[in-house]
């Protein structure tokens, strides 16, 4: 797969079984990292997800080389504010700037008046923590929920951003 060969777009109601594939494998090494098979990723069902992509205030964004959908991230508009959530990239291509080009493609789907955009991740997972804030999110504090501890990190947008998308 070459970056020339990558599409991003968002994923259609059709889609939804094969988005729900993909998180599934893409979720499957965080969950065993926290060793918890039950995290919302895994759990949730496929009228779930299509409830979710029918969801006012949702953008997902899908990533595909050819036929094959190979990333994806969700995207919750709250006011002047943006979440992201569900970040995943196929097993096989992680490492390979599919997920860069996610997190990059997000801010042209974005409507006018957001300032920010946080996002969450385990506090353990060092790959994701690194690139957000390589990216430039910055690390702002942790919530529990249940047995996990979530760091949350922010980016408060300004023209630079919206003119580099």
């Amino acid at each position: 797969m070459t970056q020339d060969d990558l599409t991003i777009r968002s994923v259609t109601h059709d889609e939804a079984g094969e988005l729900l594939t993909l998180r599934r494998a893409a979720f499957v090494t965080e969950a065993q990292q926290y060793g918890d098979p039950n995290i919302p990723p895994l759990t949730q069902t496929l009228d779930e997800l299509r409830a979710d992509l029918d969801a006012d205030g949702v953008i997902t964004l899908g990533a595909w080389s050819g036929h094959r959908m190979i990333g994806s991230i969700r995207v919750l508009v709250e006011g002047t504010k943006a979440t992201l959530g569900r970040f995943a990239v196929a097993p096989d291509l992680q490492g390979r700037g599919v997920g860069t080009r996610l997190l990059m493609a997000i801010l042209p789907y974005l409507p006018d008046g957001i300032e920010e955009v946080w996002v969450f991740t385990g506090r353990d997972s060092l790959q994701n923590l690194a690139l957000y804030e390589k990216h430039g999110y910055e690390y702002e504090h942790d919530r529990t929920a249940g047995d996990l501890t979530y760091a949350y990190l922010r980016k408060m947008l300004g023209d630079d951003d919206r003119a580099d998308a």
